[in-house]
């Protein structure tokens, strides 16, 4: 199959009902361009990204700004770019540490990579990213709460527990780079700690069947299902096909459905037509 993606993106976010804004945002075309890397010479290399930031902001916009370079400067890249990846999202957090020994905010972080055909999500958290297959949604990455029971397989053994529905009593998150500062969550040791700045990655091949990628924070989530958004955001698209439109209507709607939570929506595109209506076989009952 011939496919070739043609990316367009859009993004929207909205301080919401919280006193303060900690989401934040990133949207690249082309890494080569914007960091003047050789090795990717004729290859567009896209990055998108939403950070979940708590308890401040200033760990979101760390990892936003640093991620992606050390993504693109590390030696594997483009090639082990899994590899790469997780490699990047620990370098960007022991980082942060570094640079900002004393801060105590930390961030969510979830990255979408396009690669020609390759979709890559990272995740670290409980932001989402949900593909529209034809309309039918694909969720490309998982949320690190403590309600999920592989999570808690994993931290128990790391000296990890649930508390009220939180991580170690402290964190509603059990993945998140920064919060160094949480005591008995994190350690410089190869063993680490419960809280992980690992991602877990999900790697698809884009067909023509794929329409877009919805990234979001978990304010949408609160008040969508993964196949509500689908379905919110194809019928916007056939309507006027706006992607920055469609994310600032998305963000709308959450805020009617009464979302307490910061608001963000990163969409993007795979072809330049909005979705076609449902296959007839689609309308049988």
């Amino acid at each position: 199959m011939n496919f070739a993606p043609t990316l367009r993106s859009g993004e929207w976010s909205d301080i919401g009902r919280r006193p303060n804004m900690e989401d934040t945002h990133i949207c690249i075309g082309d890494l080569r361009q914007k960091f003047g890397n050789d090795v990717l010479r004729n290859e567009v290399i896209s990055f998108y990204g939403v950070f979940d930031g708590h308890d401040g902001k200033s760990a979101a916009e760390f990892v936003r700004d640093h991620l992606p370079r050390f993504v693109i400067e590390d030696a594997g890249f483009p090639v082990e770019l899994q590899e790469v990846v997780t490699r990047s999202f620990l370098e960007t957090d022991a980082a942060f540490a570094e640079t900002y020994p004393l801060e105590s905010s930390g961030t969510t972080a979830l990255i979408a990579i396009i690669f020609g055909r390759s979709l890559l999500v990272a995740n670290a958290g409980d932001c989402r990213a949900v593909l529209s297959r034809r309309g039918t949604a694909i969720e490309m990455s998982k949320d690190h709460t403590p309600l999920c029971m592989e999570e808690r397989e994993r931290i128990a053994p790391l000296g990890g527990y649930i508390v009220g529905g939180y991580l170690n009593g402290q964190l509603g998150v059990t993945r998140a780079l920064g919060d160094w500062h949480l005591e008995g969550l994190k350690e410089m040791s190869e063993r680490g700690g419960p809280l992980s700045a690992e991602p877990e990655l999900k790697l698809t091949t884009l067909t023509k069947e794929d329409e877009f990628l919805i990234i979001a924070s978990d304010g949408i989530w609160d008040v969508f299902r993964s196949q509500n958004a689908v379905d919110f955001a194809r019928g916007r698209l056939q309507e006027h096909n706006d992607v920055k439109l469609c994310c600032k209507e998305m963000v709308e709607e959450a805020l009617k459905r009464y979302s307490t939570d910061n608001l963000t929506v990163v969409m993007v595109c795979f072809h330049s037509e909005p979705p076609p209506p449902p296959r007839p076989v689609d309308l049988w009952w």
